[in-house]
């Protein structure tokens, strides 16, 4: 058997720390692909190290949430930002907006857009895949933007995020999840058959991650990710500004283990890209 995992750490750029422990999970651990954040403050100071990991895949991280503020203007997208002139804070905030008719799709298109540039043009990045902060390109008008885009800019992988949650927040990401699967291959772009971590974001400890591992092989998937967010413990500061009470640190323990490594091969998985995604 030689089913395909791609383990994807997001959040690239958003801290140093944040982004020497994506590196360090993948020099000294599994992660071999990463999502890159274009308005994260310590972006243009981390991208140039990606240059010393030509292994590391490297995706969007595309945003239209958060404290840190689009590439454009709020004139320019005037749908997307709040009075203070940047985007809304969650992503509850940003649902509520869209449910309400109140954002343009041209205004995503044109954020997003200016975010793939200054990732391929300002730090000179490929692209393996496209995905976004939050999962938001589960809603119906922003996937429909991120998946002309990935087009329009030859990225030819999406994300496909899923819940195993109960409850109606779990049967609404996996319907949206649907609706995205289902739009992704009427477009020819390719994901993956199946995908954990977005019920488990910030807390794949060791053992969950073992779990985790052990549940997607019973699923008989050929192509799975797990996506997962490490990061080095002494970001103090960073943790005072994005208070989503992650366990970076732990993360990155258990993604550099020798047991999980070993995990991951007696399930006969090959660790890999998006770029290594059968056409």
């Amino acid at each position: 058997m030689n089913r395909l995992l791609i383990i994807n750490a997001d959040d690239y750029g958003l801290t140093e720390g944040i982004a020497r422990g994506i590196l360090r999970a993948h020099r000294h651990g599994v992660v071999t692909s990463t999502s890159v954040l274009a308005v994260a403050p310590c972006l243009r100071r981390t991208a140039r190290w990606l240059a010393d990991a030509p292994a590391l895949g490297t995706g969007a991280h595309l945003a239209l949430i958060g404290v840190d503020p689009p590439v454009l203007t709020s004139r320019e997208i005037p749908t997307l930002t709040t009075r203070r002139g940047g985007f809304p804070r969650e992503w509850r905030s940003f649902l509520a907006r869209a449910a309400a008719g109140r954002i343009d799709p041209a205004d995503i298109e044109r954020e997003f857009s200016a975010q793939l540039e200054r990732l391929t043009g300002e730090c000179g990045l490929r692209l393996t895949h496209l995905d976004t902060h939050q999962h938001l390109h589960l809603w119906p008008p922003v996937s429909r933007v991120v998946v002309a885009l990935a087009r329009r800019w030859g990225v030819r992988a999406i994300r496909l995020p899923s819940s195993r949650a109960r409850g109606p927040k779990g049967a609404g990401i996996r319907r949206l999840g649907g609706r995205l699967e289902r739009l992704t291959g009427a477009a020819g772009l390719l994901g993956t058959e199946a995908y954990a971590g977005l019920d488990e974001a910030g807390c794949l400890t060791l053992p969950r991650l073992m779990t985790t591992v052990g549940r997607l092989a019973a699923s008989g998937a050929a192509t799975v990710e797990i996506n997962c967010h490490p990061g080095e413990g002494h970001d103090a500061a960073a943790r005072a500004r994005y208070s989503w009470g992650f366990h970076r640190a732990g993360e990155l323990a258990a993604l550099t283990s020798p047991e999980l490594r070993d995990e991951i091969a007696r399930y006969g998985f090959r660790t890999g890209t998006y770029a290594d995604l059968p056409m």
